[in-house]
């Protein structure tokens, strides 16, 4: 067997040019895709006229991010293909959103999905959900970038001495050029060119490290044959990996991460029509599900490879080693476009969506300033994103030391978005009113107290809620709400016992 021990990937000059190329190839697609007069029509919703197939295939790579490109792999040594469970729950989400959140947001005209919660409770309700998903996505797309800033870091940056501030900077620099103009409708077509590059990366060092590994067997039979592709796990209600904590966790992180954001939904809210939105739905689920499935069998064979070679490389080091030392230039350059490709396939998006939900949620913009004052006004918040995301990527660096960069990323959504799922579910299942001024103590109070039950109920109980969190989150918002409502006392259990009819 061949080992590579040194390689064209190795020499940080190549690494620069190949960021250099593919940012021109996107400033190229930003040119293009852009109208001569700047218009937050299209940077808002893209005048809806985004083709379906191509939000779907784009959003592949806003959803999977750097994050899953190598963490995923990663945890396959030590979690099998658990994973898979929580994927298999997305396929419940997916459903949800696109049969009861679509019609809804279509129905309403929105720019904003968290308008919904303003014609439902009221204007705090509305300054808090969209609160929640502007913290919740600036950390978010932080950890993604501070991941895959990480990685080019110790790849090339170093070791031609441009610091570590620097390299970040110039990303999100990077990133504000090619979509400051037109937003959304520009990112709809770079994510498609990014899920493209991700998925090509994937595929190349899948079949190098087959060819590497000398497999004789058909790759599907050889790691359904592992021991690391053991996919359900029933025996301990008490584990992070228990199946059912797993799928339903999974159903809930898609229906706020995707149905509940303002990041994703602004994509299918592009679309033409709720029909093609819907269909857009459809396909991106069946991919997802392929690509997640992909990426664990990825795991697999790296984890396989380097055991076999006596390699110590683990979690988030375990692809970038193999990719920079040992499976030789082809991969490495493929690790390289596909790494950057996920994380600014998650990080453009995110600036896009955040700058909108400020502008139009928080100022109001749409309401309150004539068109020409409102585009010099999102141009301002879409640099000001732009400086918060440098400033906190930044932090990051000296904040997170060791446990994987995914694992913190959904613990952290379990608590940021639990408030929006309980607030949405209480406005969708229930026609109660509840008193709005209210609402920002609720959905401050029920993450304090998830936190404290998820504590000491695996310190006293040993039972570890792990992704759950977000379930138990959203129902003490729920319960928060319900408390406080206009349903008389003597009605309170009736209502329960009913489930909210």
């Amino acid at each position: 067997m061949q080992i590579y021990t040194e390689n064209l990937g190795m020499e940080p000059s190549y690494i620069l040019l190949i960021l250099v190329l593919y940012f021109v190839v996107l400033l190229i697609i930003s040119l293009v895709t852009s109208d001569k007069e700047e218009d937050n029509e299209n940077f808002f919703k893209a005048k809806r006229q985004s083709p379906w197939f191509v939000v779907a295939f784009g959003m592949i790579g806003a959803s999977l991010s750097g994050v899953t490109f190598i963490s995923v792999p990663g945890w396959v040594e030590t979690s099998q293909f658990s994973y898979m469970q929580v994927v298999l729950g997305y396929l419940l989400g997916y459903l949800v959103i696109g049969t009861v959140l679509l019609p809804l947001y279509y129905r309403m005209n929105l720019t904003s999905i968290y308008t919904y919660l303003e014609q439902r409770f009221g204007i705090n309700s509305y300054k808090t959900g969209a609160s929640f998903f502007i913290l919740s996505r600036v950390v978010g797309a932080s950890f993604r970038l501070f991941l895959v800033a990480n990685v080019l870091q110790a790849l090339a940056f170093d070791v031609i001495g441009i610091p570590y501030w620097t390299t970040v900077s110039i990303t999100i620099a990077l990133i504000w050029l090619y979509t400051f103009k037109s937003g959304i409708k520009t990112v709809v077509w770079t994510d498609t060119l990014q899920t493209l590059f991700m998925l090509i990366a994937l595929g190349v060092t899948i079949m190098v490290l087959y060819d590497e590994m000398n497999i004789s067997q058909g790759i599907i039979s050889f790691i359904s044959e592992s021991s690391l592709s053991k996919t359900f796990f029933f025996e301990d209600i008490n584990s992070v990996n228990y199946f059912w904590k797993q799928f339903l966790s999974g159903a809930f992180i898609a229906i706020v991460m995707t149905g509940l954001d303002q990041d994703m939904m602004q994509k299918n809210l592009s679309c033409r029509t709720l029909k093609d939105s819907q269909k857009n739905m459809f396909w991106f689920t069946i991919i997802l599900t392929v690509v997640n499935l992909a990426f664990m069998s990825l795991g697999v064979l790296l984890t396989l490879y380097a055991q076999q070679n006596g390699i110590e490389a683990h979690n988030d080091q375990l692809f970038p080693v193999l990719a920079k030392d040992y499976l030789g230039p082809v991969v490495f350059i493929s690790f390289i476009i596909g790494l950057v490709a996920a994380a600014y396939s998650s990080a453009d998006s995110a600036l896009t969506a955040l700058t909108t939900s400020f502008s139009v949620d928080i100022l109001a913009i749409d309401k309150r300033h004539s068109l020409k004052s409102q585009v010099q006004i999102r141009k301002r918040v879409h640099l000001l994103f732009s400086l918060v995301l440098i400033f906190v990527i930044i932090s990051f660096k000296y904040l997170i030391k060791d446990e994987s960069v995914i694992a913190k990323l959904f613990v952290f959504t379990g608590y940021t978005y639990g408030p929006l799922l309980g607030m949405y579910s209480f406005g969708l299942f229930t026609n109660l009113k509840t008193r709005d001024n209210l609402i920002p103590f609720i959905a401050l109070c029920s993450p304090v107290l998830a936190y404290f039950i998820s504590l000491y109920s695996n310190r006293w109980l040993g039972f570890d809620f792990g992704f759950f969190v977000l379930i138990l989150n959203g129902a003490l918002t729920f319960i928060g709400l319900l408390i406080f409502s206009n349903i008389k006392s003597s009605n309170l259990s009736k209502l329960i016992l009913s489930g909210g009819k």
